[in-house]
């Protein structure tokens, strides 16, 4: 229901400006934008997203249908399942999804995007075997959606790339203030949705999980620290893909070792992979086209200025507000969230207090509308329930630690 809300605020409000600028204004060129915007990010959606997509679901999948006949997703699941059993009590105990759960998380932030979708497809489609209420989002998918949502990346290859491009003295100092915000982002969706869901958060096992977790960001943080810029960026791109490496070569070694069929395993699996990328389809092309017309139209503009403005009349220090754009657009659009980031470089300089937060907003959360449209249309979730507000959430703090973090490193 909150979809069809947003669905409908976007082309409703989209109709509102542009009729603006067309009477009042003399935009005669507003919807011809609009309607070449349906049409783009119709062809976006489909070719751009959902057929590679397909290729890359192809493989995985049937990379994790081995891995499930050999046993590896299972001994995984038994590895993580003191944590995992608090925030997903509705999961059993070694059940599959608790492995697709683990390596989604653990692809998405080691930043490897085209492995970790296809595995988080897998994920809420196990998820989805255990829902009861096949329509309705389920308390565990909500959890995996925030956490998605909140968009933990230890090591922003892209992003200190980019910033190399846009000629920063030091692309990687943004590095330890990135990865402080967006560990509060996913800390800020734990928190919002252990509430809602009356979970015991507060526990030895989860406690000790995150501080775990915070003293393994703290080395990682040190050891990348005593790397040059250059340096650092290999270590990450060999050492996440070496990591996907090891992962297939154990399933298919596993495999062969427990004398199970690998390649009929692989094409068992790989079946599903092209019809979940035609699943989603309708769901892709029907939230980014309503995203194109509300930016096409100018109402995404309108917005961001109002709250410009608004914004001088609160704090006497508006320099975080010229970034606001790239947080802004980042729940909606990705590419567009980069445009964002890659114009405010451009415009301030890559090094000015304004281009180094806006790459803090690029990496502290993640697509929210995008990636809801992504996995709950994969599996027909037609009621989200709060799961929209949860990853709303999840930005929202992953913006305001990014905003006050900046301040503490950049002044």
């Amino acid at each position: 229901m909150a979809l069809n809300y947003i669905w409908v605020f976007f082309f409703l409000a989209s109709m509102v400006v542009a009729g603006v600028q067309f009477f009042l204004f003399g935009d005669y060129n507003v919807f011809e934008r609009i309607v070449s915007s349906t049409f783009e990010m119709s062809k976006f959606a489909v070719m751009d997203i959902a057929l590679p997509l397909g290729g890359v679901m192809i493989l995985w999948l049937g990379l994790l249908n081995i891995g499930e006949r050999a046993g590896a997703i299972n001994f995984l699941s038994r590895i993580i399942a003191p944590f995992f059993s608090k925030l997903f009590p509705e999961i059993p105990a070694g059940h599959p999804a608790n492995g697709h759960l683990v390596m989604n998380f653990a692809a998405n932030m080691l930043g490897l995007d085209n492995a970790a979708t296809p595995i988080g497809l897998k994920a809420m489609n196990s998820l989805q075997e255990l829902n009861p209420q096949k329509d309705v989002a389920s308390n565990a998918q909500i959890m995996f959606l925030a956490l998605n949502t909140s968009g933990l990346t230890i090591i922003p290859v892209t992003i200190m790339a980019q910033r190399a491009i846009m000629g920063a003295a030091n692309p990687t100092d943004i590095f330890i203030p990135l990865l402080i915000s967006t560990f509060f982002s996913t800390i800020t969706a734990i928190l919002y949705v252990g509430i809602r869901q009356k979970l015991n958060i507060w526990n030895g096992v989860v406690l000790g999980c995150i501080l775990g977790l915070v003293v393994f960001i703290i080395g990682l943080v040190y050891a990348f620290s005593l790397l040059d810029t250059e340096t650092a960026s290999m270590v990450s791109k060999v050492g996440g893909n070496f990591l996907l490496f090891v992962i297939i070569m154990i399933f298919v070694a596993v495999g062969a070792y427990k004398r199970i069929n690998v390649y009929e395993a692989f094409v068992d699996g790989a079946k599903s992979g092209f019809e979940t990328a035609i699943k989603i389809l309708p769901y892709l092309v029907g939230m980014l086209v309503a995203i194109g017309v509300f930016r096409a139209s100018g109402a995404m503009d309108l917005m961001i200025k109002g709250l410009q403005h608004l914004f001088s009349f609160i704090f006497t220090d508006v320099r975080f507000v010229d970034s606001l754009p790239t947080a802004l657009m980042k729940p909606l659009s990705g590419s567009g969230a980069k445009g964002m980031m890659v114009e405010a470089m451009k415009t301030y300089g890559a090094d000015s207090f304004t281009g180094r937060l806006s790459c803090m907003f690029q990496g502290s959360a993640d697509t929210t509308f995008y990636i809801i449209a992504l996995y709950f249309g994969s599996v027909g979730i037609k009621k989200t329930r709060y799961a929209v507000t949860a990853g709303l959430v999840a930005d929202l703090g992953g913006i305001i630690a990014a905003i006050l973090v900046a301040y503490c490193f950049f002044g």
